[in-house]
């Protein structure tokens, strides 16, 4: 069986249908999962509850055995924008 390019080590939760990944390179990505749930299987994520509910194969973030993105996939996701709150916060004057 060939080596996996990157893994997925860490995933959290951060909002909505946001997670956090960590991959096995360091590179930390928040990925939106709600334009992934548009068909088949995967329109269970639009669930919020079964959303939050996954686990960390692995390789990769999974749903009850049922639902995974291959971490290739995840790593090659361009998110502009993910959290612009999250950056705001970083310069707030709170």
């Amino acid at each position: 069986m060939p080596e996996i390019a990157v893994k997925v080590t860490k995933a959290e939760y951060v909002s909505d249908y946001v997670l956090k990944l960590t991959f096995s390179d360091g590179t930390v990505k928040n990925v939106d999962f709600l334009p992934l749930a548009d068909r088949g299987v995967c329109v269970k994520l639009r669930d919020l509850n079964y959303f939050k509910n996954f686990t960390l194969d692995p390789y990769t973030v999974d749903w009850n055995n049922e639902i995974g993105f291959a971490p290739e996939f995840l790593y090659e996701l361009e998110q502009p924008n993910l959290c612009v709150a999250e950056e705001a916060a970083k310069y707030s004057i709170n």
